[in-house]
């Protein structure tokens, strides 16, 4: 048994909570919301993220961070990817030399374009930064459905002491010591799938849809290639595979905030009415400056931050696709 800090409490930080409870660990679930706190002890249920899926007796929940934090084997820091610095950097003066963080959250920081991992690192040099990223939507692992992710770490034992800590008969964990090109994978899967949800508010079929995911990875691998990222984890769990999820699910809010966007709607009016943390409209900025900085195209990512913040028409960045240059699909000889 370990014992578990939960650091944020949303509905991917509650299914998890969920996950390793039923796994044996003991599990204390930190949020800075009193009303929140207060839900899960008395209803044991995460009611306005995460609603119908029933908490074990045995988790605890608390807003001293310290509480969550002290002795804890592993910590699990769930908050969404704008608030991971500022979250860190409260967690630092508790955390120990080599105390494991998980980070779950999926983005790159507009301001420093660095992964999640990278950001934590900053504000807490002494932890041993870890992520888990992968195809798992909180609503399916929370009802216990078959779902298969991805450990990244820097050591193979802590890869592998996340692994046995979260694997069940019905959540499969594969590990990898590619740190960052799970993270930009994770990230910026989330910007495509914005354009996904667009083309589906637009009307179009199942060709646009099947275009922009095998497009979208294309640009996706180009970029986290160039950053160092391997090839091999874009073809796999976090590259592809969370990418389709992502791009055809109606859990997904980026897919949703899209659709709503295709249908006219604002940005801003999008985000409301998804009324959660739409994480590839915070992504889409950086990944824009990532693929100026590496001199990587990008052209999908590029329209997606015109409609989002130029105020270009979604149809007319749809025709800006079709109608680039020629190009050739695979650069080799005939």
């Amino acid at each position: 048994m370990a014992k578990i800090g939960l650091i944020g409490a949303g509905s991917w930080g509650t299914a998890l909570s969920k996950l390793l409870a039923n796994n044996g660990h003991e599990v204390i679930v930190w949020s800075i919301d009193e009303k929140e706190i207060q839900m899960l002890k008395t209803e044991h249920e995460q009611k306005d993220k995460l609603p119908g899926v029933k908490l074990p007796e045995s988790i605890c929940y608390t807003m001293d961070l310290a509480a969550a934090i002290g002795g804890r084997d592993v910590l699990v820091l769930a908050v969404p990817s704008k608030f991971i610095r500022s979250t860190a950097k409260n967690m630092c003066p508790y955390v120990t030399k080599g105390q494991i963080i998980v980070s779950v959250a999926k983005g790159v920081e507009e301001s420093s374009l660095k992964p999640m991992s990278e950001v934590i690192e900053d504000e807490i040099p002494q932890a041993d930064v870890a992520v888990l990223c992968g195809p798992s939507h909180a609503e399916e692992v929370g009802a216990g459905l078959p779902t298969t992710i991805v450990a990244g770490a820097k050591s193979k034992a802590t890869a592998e002491l996340l692994q046995n800590i979260f694997m069940n008969e019905v959540f499969r964990v594969y590990i990898s010591p590619d740190i960052l090109g799970i993270e930009i994978g994770a990230a910026l899967k989330n910007v495509i799938a914005l354009a996904a949800g667009i083309a589906d508010g637009l009307g179009y079929g199942d060709n646009t849809k099947a275009a922009l995911i095998t497009r979208g990875i294309t640009e996706i691998t180009r970029l986290g290639v160039a950053m160092g990222g391997k090839f091999e984890t874009f073809c796999g769990l976090t590259g592809v595979g969370d990418l389709i999820v992502t791009c055809a699910s109606m859990h997904s809010r980026n897919r949703r905030a899209g659709i709503l966007i295709g249908q006219g709607k604002t940005m801003e009016e999008a985000m409301d009415e998804v009324s959660q943390i739409v994480e590839g409209v915070y992504s889409a900025k950086a990944a824009r400056a990532l693929a100026k900085k590496y001199e990587i195209e990008m052209p999908i990512i590029e329209q997606v931050n015109q409609v989002l913040f130029e105020g270009k028409s979604a149809a007319d960045a749809v025709k800006d696709l079709m109608v680039r240059d020629k190009k050739i699909e695979i650069n080799t000889t005939w």
